[in-house]
């Protein structure tokens, strides 16, 4: 299964983004998690992750786009997301402080805590975070 989405780099498409992630979750072979609790879980890991590719982007240029793509490969459900900003270090990215939550900040940590493998990446088109879960 592959499934690639374009989507304008704009907030009002993150429902939609994290609606597909449910219905992909839904529709694979997932003998090692609940169907219902994986469909959350992709449609958080990826609201979180696209929020984050257009909330960085590059400023003053409304033309931008976010791909999306998940793949089944194996027995791994793999999204990548593709955007054009500045890029950040995933390293550095600090674990929220719980006794201190602000509005903001959590994202990185709910996607890294979620998903089996995370690694982030310049390319020569742009950044590419790459996200992995294993199915069975």
């Amino acid at each position: 299964m592959n499934v690639d989405i374009v989507v304008p780099n704009q907030t009002r498409y993150l429902r939609l983004v994290g609606n597909i992630a449910e219905q992909v979750a839904k529709e694979v072979e997932a003998t090692k998690h609940d169907r219902e609790t994986l469909a959350y879980n992709l449609n958080l890991v990826l609201t979180e992750a696209v929020a984050n590719a257009i909330e960085y982007s590059q400023p003053n240029n409304l033309g931008e786009t976010v791909k999306v793509c998940l793949s089944v490969e194996n027995s791994d459900l793999w999204i990548r997301v593709f955007d054009q900003g500045k890029g950040f270090d995933l390293n550095a990215v600090p674990t929220p402080d719980f006794d201190n939550l602000t509005e903001r900040g959590r994202g990185i940590f709910f996607i890294r805590s979620l998903m089996d493998y995370v690694e982030y990446r310049r390319t020569d088109r742009g950044n590419v975070l790459e996200m992995c879960k294993h199915l069975q």
